[in-house]
C-alpha cells in the first residue's frame, strides 16, 4: 500500500512534537526537582544556623546543643514536617564535632582543611564554631515527595495536552502543505490525458505559491502552443489543398482528353507548383530558425545598397498599382555585418506585405538611420488601412488570420512576417510594428545593437 505524503508529514510532525515535548518535560522536571532541593537545603541551612546561634547567645556555650537539636528535630520529624536526618554538623573552633550528621559523627574531630569549607559562626566578631554539610544525596520527607509528585503529574498532563494539540496542528499543517501538491498532481494527470488548459489556485506566497504560478503559466503556454499548432496544421493543409486541387483537376481532365494541355494551362499548373515550392521553402526556413540551424553568411554590408535593391525589385509592381515606392537613406551610414540575402528577404517580405494592403495613390517608404544605441534602424512604412490594435501582438504569428494583413492570397504562403521576424532574431536583432487604422503601418528593424 502506497503511503501518502500527508501521512508521512503527519507522522513526522507527531514524532518531532513528541520528542520535543518529552525532552522538554524531562528537562523541566529535572530542573524543578533540583531547584526544589536547593531551596529546601538553603532553608534548612538557614534554620540550623539561626537555631544554633540563638542557643549559643542564650547559653553562652555549646553545652547541651546536641540534645537541644535532637529535641527540635525529633518533634518536627514526628509531624512529618522535616527530613529524617539533617545534613548539617556543628563543629567548635577546635574541630570537635558537637552535632553530628551522616558524614561526621559526634565527638569526633575534623581536619583544618575541612573547616575551611564550612560556614563560620560568629558572635560579636568572634568565631564560635563552624557548620559543615555532607555531600551525600538528600532524602525528602513524605510531604515533599507528595509535592514533587503533584508537580510532575501536572507537568505530564501539560505534556499530554501539548501532544494532543501537536497532533491536531500536524493534521492541519499537513493538509495545508499537501493540498496545493494534490491540486498540482490532479492538474498534471489531466494534462497527461490531453487536457492542457489547466489552472490551479495560488493559495500562498511561498515556494508552493510560486510553483502553482509557474505551473499555470506553463499550462497556459502549452495550451496556446497547442492551439497554434492545430491552427498551423489546418492552415498548412488549406494552403496545400488549393494548389493540389487545381493541379489534380487539370491532370484529370487532360488525362481523359477533355481538355488539351495548352501552354496557358501548363503555365497555370506551373504557377501552382511554384506556390507549393514557396510554401515548403518558407516552412523549412522557419524550421531551421526555430532549431538554431539557420546558416547566415555574414559580411560587411551597406544597408543603403540593400534598400535600393529592394526598391528596384518592386518598382515595376508598385508602378502598376499606382503606389509610390520611396527610399530615404543616409549615404554616410556605416556598413554592418549581416547576411545580405537574408536581410533582403526580410525587406522583400515587408514591402510585399505593404503593397498588398496599400491602396492606389498610397506611398511606401524604406529608410535607414543610426539608432540611439549605436546600431542601425531600418523602417518600412506605408499609408495603407492599418492593423487593428488588438491584432498587433499577433501579426508575427504563423498563419495568423486576425487581420487583413495576414490573409493569404494567391501565391502567398502566409508566413512572410513570421519569417521576417525569425531572420531578424537570427541576426540578434529585433523587429517591431506600430499601426493605426486608416493611417498606415510601420515595421522597424534594429540591427547591430
Amino acid at each position: 500500500m502506497r503511503s501518502s505524503l500527508r501521512l508521512k508529514l503527519i507522522f513526522t510532525f507527531i514524532i518531532i512534537s513528541l520528542a520535543g515535548t518529552f525532552l522538554t518535560s524531562w528537562i523541566v522536571r529535572f530542573s524543578n526537582e533540583r531547584a526544589f532541593d536547593d531551596l529546601l537545603g538553603e532553608k534548612e541551612q538557614t534554620e540550623f544556623v539561626n537555631n544554633v546561634l540563638a542557643y549559643y547567645e542564650s547559653t553562652g556555650s555549646w553545652e547541651g546543643v546536641n540534645q537541644r537539636n535532637n529535641d527540635q528535630h525529633g518533634s518536627r520529624s514526628g509531624n512529618g514536617s522535616s527530613r529524617k536526618s539533617l545534613p548539617f554538623a556543628l563543629v567548635d573552633v577546635n574541630g570537635r564535632i558537637l552535632i553530628q550528621n551522616r558524614q561526621h559523627k559526634l565527638d569526633g574531630t575534623v581536619s583544618a582543611a575541612m573547616l575551611d569549607d564550612g560556614i563560620p559562626l560568629e558572635v560579636d566578631g568572634t568565631l564560635i564554631g563552624i557548620v559543615l554539610q555532607d555531600d551525600q544525596p538528600q532524602h525528602r520527607d513524605p510531604a515533599e515527595e507528595a509535592f514533587i509528585a503533584e508537580t510532575n503529574r501536572a507537568l505530564w498532563i501539560g505534556a499530554g495536552g501539548a501532544t494532543a494539540v501537536a497532533v491536531v496542528l500536524a493534521i492541519f499543517m499537513s493538509r495545508t502543505l499537501t493540498r496545493p501538491l494534490q491540486e498540482l498532481s490532479h492538474a498534471t494527470r489531466q494534462m497527461a490525458q490531453g487536457n492542457l488548459q489547466q489552472t490551479v489556485p495560488v493559495r500562498t506566497q511561498d515556494e508552493l505559491g510560486e510553483l502553482a504560478t509557474t505551473f499555470n503559466q506553463m499550462s497556459a503556454e502549452l495550451d496556446r502552443a497547442n492551439q497554434i499548432r492545430r491552427q498551423m496544421t489546418a492552415d498548412i493543409a488549406h494552403d496545400l489543398r488549393t494548389p493540389l486541387t487545381v493541379l489534380s483537376g487539370y491532370l484529370e481532365v487532360m488525362e481523359d482528353g477533355t481538355l488539351p494541355p495548352t501552354p496557358t494551362r501548363l503555365a497555370l499548373m506551373q504557377q501552382e507548383v511554384k506556390t507549393l515550392q514557396r510554401l515548403v521553402t518558407d516552412l523549412r526556413t522557419l524550421s531551421l530558425a526555430d532549431t538554431g540551424e539557420l546558416t547566415l553568411q555574414k559580411e560587411p554590408t551597406a544597408i543603403s545598397n540593400l534598400l535600393v535593391q529592394v526598391h528596384d525589385a518592386f518598382a515595376h509592381q508598385s508602378a502598376q498599382q499606382a503606389i509610390s515606392l520611396v527610399v530615404n537613406v543616409d549615404a554616410t551610414l556605416p556598413t554592418i555585418s549581416v547576411d545580405p540575402a537574408r536581410i533582403r528577404q526580410v525587406l522583400s517580405n515587408l514591402v510585399g506585405n505593404a503593397l498588398r494592403y496599400t491602396p492606389a495613390n498610397g506611398e511606401i517608404t524604406l529608410s535607414s538611420t543610426p539608432s540611439a544605441s549605436g546600431g542601425l534602424q531600418i523602417t518600412v512604412s506605408d499609408t495603407g488601412s492599418g492593423i487593428p490594435e488588438a491584432d498587433l501582438p499577433h501579426v508575427f504569428n504563423r498563419f495568423y488570420r486576425g487581420d487583413r494583413s495576414r490573409q493569404t492570397e494567391q501565391g502567398e504562403s502566409g508566413l512572410g512576417l513570421a519569417i521576417a521576424k525569425s531572420l531578424v532574431v537570427a541576426h540578434d536583432g529585433t523587429i517591431e510594428v506600430t499601426s493605426r487604422q486608416g493611417a498606415g503601418t510601420t515595421f522597424t528593424i534594429f540591427l547591430g545593437e
